[in-house]
């Protein structure tokens, strides 16, 4: 059961903590800006629209990790042909992810939360996967310290449905540091992000547990 009373507490910790990382970070995004403009063409910052908390539609922002080109007929290269080497370094680092504290700052997202999928996918989840629309998304979460892009969809969204059930404090702390630990060791979250996931088309309930 989603607690009213830790909603407000986390978007008060959401808004402190961001402040502060975006002052800390900002030398660390400029140099990330600079990088990416003298690396390949085309803009700084990755901007996509995603659902957030209830299905609102909001614009996520990244760091841009790939280049726009494409092949000599006009079709996408594949992602990890059109991943930079700076956009390889910034992934490893997870510094691709820091824009997003302005969306932290705007209410859009949250630290801890569901990863804020694509809009089409909206349509194609079952009335239980669509669940995870109930809290605001985040930059990390129970699925994502589970494995993230190496564990099937079906998967990832019963941990996002059971981290809806189970929000408190005590878990968002929990995930916090297993994230943090993750990142410093540069494994688990950080090795699946440079893995792409096949396109959500749709799945069928089955029995899971935590």
């Amino acid at each position: 059961m989603i607690m009213p009373s830790y909603v407000k507490v986390k978007r008060a910790l959401d808004l402190l903590f961001s402040i502060l990382l975006l002052i800390v970070a900002a030398p660390i995004m400029l140099c990330a800006a600079i990088a990416i403009k003298l690396g390949s063409r085309g803009p700084v910052l990755f901007k996509q629209e995603r659902p957030g908390k209830d299905g609102v539609i909001f614009t996520i922002y990244k760091f841009r990790t790939m280049r726009l080109e494409r092949e000599k007929d006009g079709r996408p290269l594949a992602d990890m042909e059109r991943l930079t080497l700076v956009g390889g370094i910034l992934r490893k680092l997870s510094v691709d992810e820091l824009p997003q504290l302005f969306n932290i700052l705007k209410g859009d997202m949250s630290f801890i939360g569901p990863r804020p999928l694509m809009v089409q996918y909206l349509e194609r989840y079952t009335p239980e996967q669509m669940r995870r629309h109930e809290v605001t998304p985040g930059i990390s979460g129970w699925a994502q310290i589970h494995g993230r892009n190496q564990v099937g969809w079906e998967t990832r969204f019963k941990y996002d449905v059971w981290y809806v059930e189970h929000i408190s404090f005590w878990l968002d702390l929990k995930i916090f540091l297993k994230t943090l630990a993750i990142v410093l060791i540069r494994r688990g979250v950080n090795q699946s992000r440079n893995q792409t996931m096949n396109e959500f088309g749709g799945a069928e309930n089955r029995t899971f547990r935590v």
